[in-house]
């Protein structure tokens, strides 16, 4: 099968490109960066460009955009025209060219505001039905693209299959305090809890949807770690975190311990990936669990993909106060 690739230089660009290729696909990969798994060096937003990249392609990952920590060091108007320009180009020119599977990669970013409880309430159990309210034009611009994915389902039947991503980058965080607070591997073992994916885990469920396409036409789905959480555990986790995972997760302190790690004291969201395993048939590897067991065996977990790939970080210079010039 021929599929393209956009933003293959990318981290989950990179990823995918090296597993398509490894199962005996012909990858063209398209980024505004040359490297080993870019193939067409360009935009997304040249039309002509994504045409001559679209002939003979049977399906499309679009990984290619711009990121939160760009916010601050790019336009509006360059988070238009990458992340809702290019989309739209891509999805005129794989209508033009009968592609059968368009698979964008979007994020759990985009719901914003509508995961922030208040402070003593329940945490958000966060499914496709909830409504985005952005808080930035990261967000804004990904719910666009969305939008622009089911307009081209609905009017040209093309077959649309959108991936809500939560966290999988291996950089730091980007909030000052959390990095201040927690080791980083401690606080990303803590988001297996409830909102970080394995890369591994995002590239099986971006080949899942594309295999999946043409029987589900179009679907939303989130992809994150599967949680241990149940509803009932809401009101607990956004007031005292650590009660419900001793009950969910029993065993967690001790590993804990013996690495200096500590737990967060609230959790404010749980990401709920029930829908992609059941429509998509995913079947995501690492969870909390699998990481305490690797932990107990005196290691931590990345999956192979993830250690070719690495840090790409998101921008060419270092800021003062860290990796990211935004909190």
């Amino acid at each position: 099968m021929k599929v393209l690739v956009t933003g293959s230089a990318g981290h989950l660009g990179e990823a995918l490109v090296r597993t398509l290729r490894e199962a005996g696909h012909v990858v063209v990969g398209l980024d505004i960066k040359p490297s080993p798994f870019t193939n067409v060096v360009g935009s997304v937003s040249d039309k002509a460009l994504v045409n001559g990249c679209m002939v003979g392609v049977e399906a499309v990952f679009h990984t290619a955009t711009l990121h939160k920590p760009h916010v601050v060091t790019h336009s509006m108007q360059n988070f238009i025209e990458t992340n809702v320009s290019g989309t739209l180009v891509l999805l005129e020119a794989a209508k033009a060219h009968g592609v059968g599977a368009f698979v964008f990669t979007s994020t759990t970013s985009m719901f914003g505001d509508a995961l922030r409880p208040p402070p003593g309430t329940p945490a958000t159990w966060v499914t496709e039905d909830i409504q985005p309210i952005p808080k930035n034009i990261y967000g804004v611009t990904k719910t666009a693209a969305e939008d622009l994915c089911h307009l081209f389902h609905r009017k040209h039947g093309l077959n649309c299959i959108i991936l809500r991503t939560s966290r999988f980058f291996p950089e730091e965080d980007d909030n000052k305090a959390k990095r201040d607070q927690y080791d980083d591997n401690n606080a990303k073992a803590n988001e297996f809890l409830f909102r970080r994916v394995e890369l591994e885990d995002v590239v099986s469920a971006h080949i899942a949807a594309a295999n999946r396409a043409s029987q589900l036409g179009f679907g939303k789905y989130i992809i994150s770690a599967t949680t241990p959480f149940l509803q009932e555990d809401l009101h607990g986790l956004n007031t005292n975190a650590v009660a419900i995972v001793e009950k969910r997760a029993p065993g967690y302190r001790e590993v804990y311990q013996q690495l200096g790690w500590q737990m967060f004291d609230t959790i404010d969201r749980v990401y709920v990936n029930d829908a992609a395993r059941a429509d998509l048939g995913w079947s995501p590897k690492y969870d909390f669990f699998y990481f305490l067991e690797c932990l107990r065996d005196g290691h931590y977990p990345r999956s192979v993909i993830a250690q070719l790939v690495g840090s790409k970080g998101y921008h060419d210079q270092e800021f003062e106060e860290g990796p990211y010039p935004v909190q």
